[in-house]
């Protein structure tokens, strides 16, 4: 979960989002420049076609494609800009690609996905000889017994499983100063396009890595924010679908009624090919996938979530009139009207379902050094100088104190949120302007990484669709002095592939996808 400046004001007792001031990113006259050309990869914006297309044609094995990418990690991850998106190397994943290659001189193509490698997030059940952490010392030593689900599904579709990514250690629910990427287990992820810079979490090493080559395709998790502002910050496609669409079984939770896993992508066409395969209904999404699909559609501008900065105003002026030469017809300034209220309620939500679901998960797994909540606050107390080094568990401490899932102050403001985000919120603005989907920006420019005071958001936008649980995508628009800024496309429960639709015409209308250029600094 992106850590959101609202838990702030909602454990003041507010529920407003408070923007902080981003300050101007002024390029100097002699920019700085990576010391190597990192772009210098065979495999360097391959789409997933194109590397079906290597391999049918036999240009290219599973087992050469992996093992590319292997290599790829070592020179980019853990040397060079030592971004540190890759928390763990799968030790089967030749093996995997191996046999794949095998099964595919035999006949056998399981399906679009075959023999790709695919990068998943650290809070994703593997039944194999990986860890599944969220980042957490606490949970290293002893594997998960069993894949998650949409791990099973990976397997059966093919996939060759790289390793798994680092991310904001407990999906960014662990204190409200803490820093994006950053995990005891796998220290600080960075940005691709400027490494001293955030990469936003919590899906903070799926985010990098797909950008940065490491991967063909990859996978995050969302509560709040944590697949589309990891992904709109490092420049690349984020779903987060209805809560549903993909199971969570396996999966280190949060909250049940918000969390879901979701793919995370260069283009849109990748993350609708993992979309569909991961779908409890194995639904294929590669259908709308339409360049003409924004003739006609009825787009309206959720201005509660602009203003924040001008850069940013600058690109969605761009995004819109894009949209309308596009054949979209805009509504202009529709605004939610509970929308201040949010925060504070979403608040109570997320503790309370958070120490439910948490202890839950815990039991689920044998060989743990914890088994509760109240264990990973006390052994975060005994490893002090490892967990909190650079920040507090002040979010564990508040879910602990909470009386669970049948406590009428929790039922409350789950009712309540749910009714203000859908009903009274997504579904009212759609119904009232018979609107195909809303807009508003992803993310502001990234800021510097802050170990000491954290975190320090511009904007977004994630709330209404990950409040509510309904769908989210996340497509680059543009820069802001060399950073990237997404768009965001949302809309009602189920409506996935009318957002693709949309989001796909706009990436090719757009086409600001670029690969990151690994500076040190933009100063």
């Amino acid at each position: 979960m992106k850590r959101r400046n609202f838990f702030k004001t909602a454990a003041l007792g507010g529920g407003t989002l408070a923007f902080a001031p981003l300050s101007s990113c002024v390029q100097s006259t002699t920019p700085a420049s990576a010391p190597e050309d990192y772009s210098a990869f065979e495999l360097n914006e391959v789409t997933i076609a194109q590397l079906q297309e290597k391999m049918s044609s036999g240009a290219l094995s599973s087992v050469e494609i992996t093992r590319k990418y292997l290599d790829r990690i070592e020179r980019i991850d853990k040397k060079g800009p030592e971004l540190h998106s890759v928390i763990e190397i799968n030790p089967d994943a030749l093996d995997i690609a191996r046999q794949l290659d095998d099964e595919r001189k035999s006949g056998k193509i399981r399906g679009p996905l075959h023999g790709i490698p695919i990068l998943i997030k650290d809070n994703i059940d593997t039944g194999d000889r990986m860890q599944t952490t969220a980042g957490s010392l606490a949970l290293v030593g002893a594997p998960a017994p069993d894949d998650a689900i949409i791990v099973r599904k990976l397997r059966e579709a093919g996939v060759v499983l790289l390793g798994k990514t680092n991310l904001s250690e407990w999906a960014n629910f662990r204190s409200t100063h803490s820093s994006s990427g950053w995990s005891g287990r796998g220290g600080q992820v960075r940005n691709p396009f400027c490494t001293d810079r955030s990469p936003c979490g919590s899906s903070s090493g799926t985010g990098a890595a797909v950008s940065a080559n490491l991967c063909a395709i990859g996978i995050g998790t969302e509560t709040d924010g944590s697949i589309v502002c990891p992904s709109g910050i490092n420049g690349i496609v984020g779903i987060k679908p209805t809560v549903g669409l993909w199971s969570g079984d396996g999966i280190i939770p949060i909250s049940h009624s918000q969390d879901t896993a979701g793919p995370m992508a260069r283009t849109v066409s990748d993350a609708a090919i993992l979309l569909g395969a991961l779908s409890e209904k194995s639904q294929d999404y590669s259908k709308a996938l339409d360049i003409n699909g924004l003739r006609n559609a009825r787009i309206g501008i959720a201005s509660d979530f602009f203003g924040f900065h001008s850069g940013v105003e600058k690109l969605m002026a761009d995004a819109i009139q894009t949209l309308k030469t596009a054949g979209a017809i805009i509504v202009e300034d529709l605004k939610f009207e509970n929308q201040q209220e949010w925060g504070k309620l979403e608040w109570q939500v997320l503790i309370s379902e958070f120490k439910a679901d948490l202890n839950a998960y815990l039991k689920s797994r044998t060989g743990l050094k914890v088994q509760s909540l109240s264990d990973l606050i006390e052994f975060n107390k005994q490893n002090a100088d490892t967990e909190l080094k650079w920040f507090a568990q002040e979010i564990f401490e508040d879910a602990e104190k909470t009386k669970g899932l049948e406590d009428p102050v929790y039922l409350e403001a789950l009712s309540k949120v749910h009714e203000m985000t859908r009903k009274n919120g997504i579904d009212l603005l759609m119904d009232k302007h018979q609107l195909d989907a809303l807009i508003a920006p992803t993310n502001g420019p990234s800021w510097t990484i802050d170990l000491v005071n954290g975190d320090h958001f511009g904007g977004g936008s994630s709330e209404p669709a990950a409040i509510s649980g309904y769908p989210n995508i996340s497509v680059p628009a543009g820069y802001v002095q060399g950073l990237p800024v997404g768009i965001s496309f949302f809309g009602r429960a189920w409506s996935e592939a009318t957002l693709i639709k949309l989001a796909f015409a706009y990436e090719q209308a757009s086409k600001h996808r670029k690969a990151p250029g690994f500076l040190k600094s933009i100063f």
